[in-house]
């Protein structure tokens, strides 16, 4: 059994002067553009998901959302965790 998490694939078409720069950005940071998409979306989904919880009155449970649990999830050992 394989302990890679499951992927699903997602295609967007582009234009061409978005997928150079998006390219030109990844190469500057020595990153994959997989790499560079997917920590995109998931910073400015984090983002979102605060600010759409502080509009629907929700209880976000997020690092952002409250400092203590930023502390008490930003480690090591709860590193795993990022991943699901």
């Amino acid at each position: 059994m394989t302990t890679e998490a499951k992927r699903t694939r997602l295609t967007v078409d582009i234009p061409p002067e978005l997928k150079r720069r998006l390219r030109l950005v990844a190469a500057q940071r020595d990153i994959s553009i997989r790499k560079y998409v997917v920590e995109t979306i998931e910073q400015q989904l984090a983002e979102d998901w605060v600010e759409l919880a502080d509009q629907e009155g929700l209880l976000a449970l997020t690092a952002r959302a409250d400092p203590v649990l930023a502390e008490l999830w930003d480690n090591e050992q709860d590193a795993a965790y990022d991943q699901l």
